[in-house]
């Protein structure tokens, strides 16, 4: 597939664009750290979880990022982060709507990204790296700005891993002949159910030091330290 074969249609980007922007102002919203953000903050956060994954796939692609291209990404991603902004208390009632909400944002940017990569025909892993990169990358930045340890490095419910097994499915069927747009559109599916089940199940994968039959030393108090006498 070449570049010229398929295009994400503006809309279903704006549409990613602005479902991330709501649910960063949600999560900005509802942020209670050492500092509390104020209405520019809350929006900067809703715009770089709106902005963020396709900023960093095109990056990737050494591409002008096609946010640039147009006056509608900003607006659309300001506009939304406004939204969710001012609907945050009726949201925040609403958690599973929260959860799902950012499922979707997830499988489409992931989607999004993926799709990009294969009409610049990159072979199939880098593509699905940077469809992964694209789905986590808007969280990624929205943690480093409010402070956060970086939720995708920690153990929690599955993040990256349900972006990388949608985009997997999306290579796999387009491989097989499906058209690359219904492709995309089980792949979002794919991702938004994986990372629903994994929140509502509260799966994740095992830590680090689970994988290991004993725990360092230097992570136990039941070591003894033995210090060497004093010298008369």
């Amino acid at each position: 597939m070449d570049q010229q074969t398929f295009v994400i249609p503006l809309w279903a980007d704006l549409t990613a664009v602005g479902l991330g922007g709501i649910q960063g102002a949600l999560f900005a919203s509802g942020f209670r750290g050492q500092r509390r953000l104020d209405f520019l903050g809350v929006v900067i956060i809703g715009v770089m979880i709106g902005l963020g994954g396709g900023l960093i796939r095109d990056l990737l692609l050494n591409v002008t990022p096609r946010s640039l291209q147009s006056n509608w990404y900003l607006l659309t991603a300001v506009g939304a982060a406004l939204i969710g902004m001012l609907l945050a208390g009726i949201f925040q009632r609403l958690n599973a709507a929260i959860v799902a909400l950012d499922a979707v944002v997830i499988g489409m940017f992931g989607a999004f990204g993926t799709t990009k990569s294969l009409s610049f025909g990159l072979p199939v892993i880098p593509a699905i790296f940077v469809g992964v990169c694209a789905a986590v990358g808007g969280s990624v930045l929205r943690d480093v700005l409010v402070g956060l340890p970086v939720a995708i490095m920690h153990v929690g419910s599955l993040y990256a891993v349900a972006a990388g097994a949608g985009s997997v499915v999306l290579v796999v069927l387009h491989a097989f002949g499906v058209p690359i747009a219904a492709a995309a559109i089980i792949g979002i599916v794919v991702t938004t159910v994986i990372r629903l089940l994994a929140v509502i199940f509260d799966l994740s994968l095992p830590e680090q030091r689970m994988l290991y039959r004993r725990k360092v030393a230097v992570e136990t108090t039941a070591v003894p330290i033995v210090r060497p006498p004093d010298a008369e």
